[in-house]
């Protein structure tokens, strides 16, 4: 077992790297830019290393500043979370060139997942249905023209090596096609240093449904059901459940079997997500994998009562999974709402600033991960979430109105955030009734 860890990230998922380390035993190293110098989980790491300035380019994404803090703490493995350095490749090899375990997938694994066209290609390999679309990388205009008259409009627009949202565009026809993929490389060049862009048919109302897998270095892969995060704006993920509530058990079952095989032909070892989109008919298409913990990982954990960061750290010590796949079982319903520091009223315009009330929920089977507080001063400078406000009943109806229940109790001022927004949904009928598509919020609100 690795006996001394750095957490290469910053937040919520450092707090619960360095929780979930200290229950095994395990020394932690946090890493801190001069604008989280104060962040009260550092004093929770046995050690604390400032890496640069606010900035993350200066700090958080700058890998040979993590190498060189791992190094004088003299640190087993490096856990980076998600975001930042979490799926770069090469920072994957650099840490183990340094005799460093990095805890996440070979290099390999996320290179072949990483560049969408080629995940695509595995994909077709391994029998997972993809969304007709491009073959490769599209080098002109022409190219992309010709392949949105085949496959038919509305198109989609998509960063080879992108997430999140960033290089992605939809285009009715030729015209907005044509006007859109010129911004679409250029921010795929900005976010991902790399502008290949490719195309995909855009479905009509879908709903976006993932698969949790985990994987050890021996070959052994299993799945842990299913998660619906078809409540997004922006294609950024908002509201996260399982299971979904848009699928029939026997697509459930497909797609878990879909996400092992892709899984199993990346020749992939640590957790890892497989993501879909399923259309009205149920019929379901791969759009991309995820190597690393995803942010609502916690919904899985509360169903199946697998802690999936603790089995990232036993997979990259070598250990066997002990985990049979007829073991898993989804025990009740959880849902996960991203508490964000935006303000839903005003396009969801970032609201950083100091937050001088901070009255959480709870009760019976809810949890929050987070890693503000009273006086805690949110940052221009990083991703808005600021939270994750989770409950797990027994059924969906039971769930819901526990989660209606947390968000009226909820308290965060007096910057604005996301809850408001929720209060909303979870009084929606369509929501109620789970018949909800990936467009839904851009098109009630």
């Amino acid at each position: 077992m690795l006996s001394r860890i750095l957490v290469a990230n910053r937040g919520e998922i450092a707090l619960r790297i360095i929780r979930a380390c200290r229950e095994m035993g395990i020394q932690t190293v946090a890493v801190y830019s001069e604008a989280d110098r104060d962040a009260t989980y550092l004093r929770l790491a046995d050690r604390a290393i400032c890496i640069g300035p606010a900035s993350p380019a200066d700090s958080y994404l700058k890998a040979d500043r993590i190498i060189a803090a791992a190094e004088i703490a003299n640190v087993d493995a490096i856990h980076p979370g998600y975001g930042f350095l979490s799926e770069n490749p090469l920072f994957a090899d650099q840490c183990r060139e340094s005799k460093m375990e990095f805890i996440g997938p070979s290099a390999e694994s996320m290179r072949q997942l990483g560049d969408k066209v080629g995940a695509r290609k595995l994909a077709k390999k391994a029998r997972v249905p993809i969304v007709p679309g491009s073959a490769d990388p599209l080098e002109a205009d022409d190219e992309a023209v010709d392949l949105a008259e085949e496959i038919g409009y509305p198109v989609m627009i998509k960063a080879v090596a992108g997430g999140g949202g960033r290089g992605m565009r939809v285009a009715h026809n030729r015209a907005t096609l044509l006007s859109s993929l010129r911004s679409a490389r250029a921010e795929a060049d900005a976010s991902f240093k790399n502008p290949g862009i490719y195309l995909e048919k855009l479905l009509d109302q879908p709903r976006h449904v993932e698969v949790q897998i985990l994987a050890d270095q021996q070959g052994n892969v299993i799945h842990l059901w299913d998660r619906d995060c078809t409540l997004q704006r922006r294609y950024q993920k908002l509201i996260e459940e399982t299971p979904s509530p848009g699928i029939d058990q026997s697509t459930r079952e497909e797609l878990c079997r879909a996400a092992v095989r892709l899984a199993k032909a990346a020749g992939y070892a640590s957790a890892g997500t497989v993501e879909f989109l399923v259309d009205r008919k149920k019929n379901f298409y791969f759009i991309e994998a995820n190597a690393r913990i995803q942010v609502e990982h916690p919904v899985t954990e509360m169903v199946t009562g697998i802690d999936l960061v603790k089995w990232q750290i036993r997979i990259a010590s070598g250990e066997t999974l002990d985990i049979k796949q007829r073991d898993v079982v989804q025990n009740g319903v959880a849902i996960e709402c991203r508490i964000n520091a935006e303000d839903p009223a005003n396009g969801f315009s970032p609201s950083p600033g100091r937050i001088d009330t901070y009255i959480p929920a709870g009760g019976f089977g809810v949890r929050i991960d987070t890693h503000v507080h009273p006086g805690y001063v949110v940052s221009p400078r990083y991703d808005s979430l600021i939270g994750k406000l989770i409950v797990h009943q027994s059924s969906r109806d039971e769930a819901v109105a526990c989660m209606k229940r947390c968000l009226e109790e909820f308290v965060i001022e007096p910057i604005k955030t996301t809850l408001p927004l929720y209060r909303e949904i979870f009084t929606h009928t369509h929501f109620l009734r789970g018949k909800v598509d990936t467009g839904f919020i851009e098109r009630t609100w």
